[in-house]
């Protein structure tokens, strides 16, 4: 019948379309590959699937490579491949099916005549595409079709009708379309049903190997991190870096012209102009150039930069055709880096100024909506400075400025701040700053000029804070001004810190109960957001305390801290606590759990990342000074010189504990001269810590008594009352050798049973009362106290106070039953047994079954050094994980199973 007819008057023409116009070859040409094309075989086998479903989808942005992976993967095939590359005209369906068949005639894989062809541009006839699919499936070997371009087919009436075509021809057809846009196709069908293979943008990227192999073929050399870089800065685009590599090409230094070119003024920026912001209308291309100042956007923020209310709409579109506007997840955007920095580049040409005002836009969207981050970094670009520095005192992170992990990130915009800049804000953030880098002075500078205004302030906003006298906190948690809660809060955290640098108790325990009743006036959540808060107080004011003499009360604060230091932005609090209390631990005697608490603060620094120069100094001179106690001089030595941190003044208690740590070292290597004069230098005769005043008085009495001048070390320790443990012990030490033997006893008598500390104390306290029993003739009980001095020594390997008691003690130990017990903790030789079944040979240490290979040794070299597990890495480069594989190599020969064993194990056996 005549409507049933396929041909129309112009379908007569086989060589023309249903418009009459004749078919356009290059249509139907495969795309020519470059000279310098790079046939990446993962793609080419991942595309060679198509072959096997029904669909494959290459979708990619402008320049991703899609079409010419396509063609060269057609063109190698070795099969017919139909190619047809769409237009703006293909809009029109019939125009659209003619171009389809004349493809697949063009390949040679024409359909049988019956099939027709379309009579009109605008339609074609659902019988036609019914007799196409049948064609198509009855075919043996299936048709493969390349739609290249189909985002110019934007139609949905062609959509359905090739769905149609495609799931009716069933195996006789494989189409493969490469657009930038998503097309209208069922795709959620075809995923289900695993019949369509798909090539997105992140496959396409090129890896930094083969960017490094494309250059190459421009005659082009880059190093691996070079490589890296480009592909980092491009994401690794074809179109961008085969524009870069022309380019470099014409460079006289191409290395450095791909490492620091300008994309705003490049043949990059003019393709992405052209192909990608010049293909958009007026209000798409607005939006582009003014999200480009953010690294990432919601719509809402969009709509903030533009003024309108349209964003939402736009970035979608924007999205599904793939220009270049990446979806983040949870509504958040952001534009691929390349294409940012050339709409930044094209926005300070076209709006002079605007730049500004835009990140003043951002900045307060975000800062209500966003990340703290964010917010100062566009604030900072805005040159806001008291908005910026407000944002981050509101949110109460000021702490975080001191916590090191995030300092940089939230210092860094600071430090293009304005001088002069005055607002309370910028004040403490400065302090933060310089009190952070331990610079006294200027911190309290800002943090006086600071406490002013902010005094000022509250004056203004509330009467009753008039009435408060300095050092009376009162009920200043309810009468704050809520707005400003926040910002007297975080003075509060920095006269704590002020006080800890200046060694001003008082000071800040004044603070932190002010910091106390302050935290009623803050929103909970802000404190819940923020626990390094709380761990930094009390850390802080454990070390005021500690530098007080107060060590219970210290002990207390810095132990909670540990406690409620959960949060990886309280690492740092955590770790300088824990050196602290092992201070502490030392101090009362405790070696052992001194040495505990310091590696296992090490071993957390290390498995969380904090970097060696945010380390607490004060944890290797605990090490240092128990490693004094053991007579492990060398050690000791290295772990005093790796104590100090560049760039990093130690504060009061980290500088008494190195000069006692170094004193002592000094003492035990036989340099009695420079020990004294060590802690008569740099400790004042009346300083202002008892605990230095004491141990600086117990240095120079051990002087004074190693030089044998009796009276001298007595009369150094002062008078005998109140006498804390480690000063009593001394004290007796010093009388018992000006020959006051009764006295000696007397005050150790007197200590409370309770108070006489740990092995450390208590094991020269035995040795006194050993020589006192062997002056006094009764050397069973002698013999007897120097047995229990060895069993109590014995745990943490305690050697310094039987190298310091004198020779009477090589007699005691050459008798009775304790020689091989001396031997095991003294290294000393015991004497030979003559008798039936005994041999006079010393016990012989454990012997290493493996030699350790060369590098395992060069890791137990910087092992020794207390250097971590990545510092190792880094020094000899290798990976970190082949590090801990030595380590663990190392241990086993050994027969250790910690690091600070396995060195002590390595110098008995000379290894080291």
């Amino acid at each position: 019948m005549a409507d049933q007819q396929p041909f129309g008057p112009e379908a007569s023409i086989p060589s023309a379309d249903p418009r009459g116009d004749p078919f356009l070859s290059t249509r139907f040409s495969l795309p020519a590959r470059p000279d310098t094309f790079l046939r990446r075989q993962r793609l080419v086998t991942h595309l060679d699937r198509a072959l096997s479903v029904p669909l494959t989808l290459i979708n990619g942005p402008a320049g991703a490579g899609k079409t010419l992976l396509a063609a060269d993967w057609a063109a190698t095939l070795g099969r017919p491949v139909a190619w047809l590359t769409a237009d703006g005209t293909d809009h029109a369906p019939g125009v659209f099916w003619a171009y389809v068949l004349e493809a697949l005639r063009t390949a040679g894989a024409p359909v049988s005549e019956e099939v027709g062809r379309p009579a009109h541009p605008g339609s074609v006839d659902h019988a036609l595409l019914a007799r196409l699919a049948a064609d198509l499936g009855r075919r043996a070997r299936p048709a493969v079709l390349v739609l290249d371009e189909f985002e110019c087919v934007p139609s949905p009436e062609i959509a359905e009708q090739l769905q149609f075509v495609l799931h009716h021809a069933a195996r006789g057809m494989r189409l493969v379309l490469v657009t930038r846009t998503e097309p209208l196709l069922p795709l959620h069908r075809h995923r289900a049903a695993g019949s369509i293979v798909e090539i997105r943008g992140a496959e396409l990227a090129f890896t930094a190997e083969e960017a490094a192999t494309l250059l190459a073929s421009h005659g082009l050399s880059l190093t691996g991190d070079a490589a890296r870089a480009l592909v980092d800065r491009t994401r690794g685009w074809a179109a961008g870096l085969r524009l870069c590599a022309l380019a470099a090409q014409q460079s006289s230094d191409p290395e450095t012209y791909l490492k620091e070119f300008e994309a705003g003024q490049s043949t990059v920026a003019d393709f992405l102009l052209a192909e990608v912001l010049k293909r958009q209308p007026p209000e798409a291309q607005d939006l582009l150039l003014r999200v480009s100042v953010v690294e990432r956007f919601r719509p809402g923020l969009a709509d903030a930069l533009t003024g309108r209310s349209d964003a939402e709409a736009i970035i979608s579109r924007l999205h599904r055709e793939n220009a270049f506007v990446e979806h983040l997840g949870r509504s958040w955007y952001r534009l691929h880096p390349l294409f940012a920095e050339i709409l930044r580049t094209h926005l300070r040409e076209r709006r002079p100024g605007l730049e500004s005002e835009l990140h003043r836009r951002a900045a307060r969207w975000l800062s209500r909506s966003g990340s703290l981050r964010e917010t100062l970094a566009h604030g900072a670009a805005a040159g806001d400075w008291e908005f910026t520095a407000r944002a981050l005192v509101d949110d109460l992170a000021i702490g975080q400025l001191l916590t090191g992990l995030r300092s940089d990130a939230l210092g860094r915009p600071f430090a293009r701040s304005a001088p002069g800049t005055a607002g309370p804000a910028m004040s403490l953030v400065l302090a933060a700053r310089d009190l952070f880098r331990r610079d006294v002075h200027r911190g309290l500078t800002h943090l006086l000029h600071a406490q002013q205004q902010l005094d000022t302030d509250s004056i203004d906003s509330t009467d009753s804070i008039d009435t408060r006298t300095p050092g009376d906190a009162g009920d200043i948690g309810d009468t704050a001004d809520p707005d400003l809660a926040a910002a007297h809060l975080s003075c509060a955290l920095l006269e704590v810190l002020a006080a800890r640098l200046t060694g001003s108790p008082l000071r800040a325990e004044q603070a932190a109960k002010t910091a106390g009743q302050l935290r009623q006036a803050v929103a909970a959540e802000r404190l819940e957001r923020h626990p390094e808060l709380t761990a930094l107080l009390l850390t802080h004011l454990g070390s005021t305390l500690l530098w007080a003499g107060r060590l219970d009360e210290a002990r207390s604060a810095l132990a909670q801290a540990v406690r409620c230091a959960t949060d990886p932005s309280t690492l740092l609090p955590r770790h300088d606590s824990l050196g602290h209390l092992a201070l502490i631990d030392w101090l009362n005697g405790w070696p052992g759990q001194a040495e505990k608490k310091v590696l296992t603060a090490t071993s957390e620094a290390q498995r969380i990342g904090l970097p060696p120069t945010l380390r607490a100094g004060i944890g290797r001179l605990v090490l240092a000074a128990v490693a004094v106690d053991r007579n492990e001089l060398d050690e000791a030595e290295t772990l005093l010189e790796r104590s100090a941190v560049p760039g990093r003044p130690p504060d009061p208690v980290e500088a008494a504990g190195r000069i006692i740590a170094s004193s002592r070292l000094l003492l035990a290597r036989g340099q009695v001269r420079e020990a004294l004069r060590t802690v008569q230098t740099h400790i004042p005769a009346e300083s202002v810590s008892p605990w230095v005043e004491e141990h600086a008085a117990l240095v120079a009495s051990a002087a004074h008594l190693a030089a044998g001048r009796f009276e001298a070390a007595v009369e150094v320790l002062g008078p005998t009352s109140a006498r804390r443990p480690a000063h009593a012990v001394a004290a007796a030490h010093a009388r018992l050798a000006a020959g006051a033997t009764g006295e000696a006893l007397d005050i150790l008598d007197a200590l409370p049973g309770g108070e006489r500390g740990g092995p450390a104390l208590t094991v020269r306290a035995t040795l006194v009362r050993a020589q006192a029993a062997d002056r006094a003739g009764d050397h069973g009980t002698a013999r007897r106290l120097v047995t229990q001095a060895l069993l109590d020594a014995r745990r943490d390997r305690l050697r310094r106070p039987f190298l310091e008691a004198g020779p009477w003690l090589r007699r005691i130990l050459g008798t009775g039953s304790n020689p091989y017990l001396a031997w095991d903790l003294l290294s000393l030789r015991p004497p030979g047994r003559h008798g039936p079944g005994h041999r006079a040979e010393p016990r012989s240490p454990a012997l290493v079954v493996e030699r350790l290979s060369e590098r395992e040794r060069d890791v137990l070299e910087r092992l020794a050094q207390m250097m971590s597990t990545e510092e190792i890495a880094a020094d000899l480069y290798v990976s970190v994980n082949t590090v801990k594989t030595h380590l663990k190599s190392v241990f086993r020969k050994l027969g250790v199973n910690r690091r600070s064993d396995a060195v002590r194990q390595a110098r008995e056996l000379r290894l080291l």
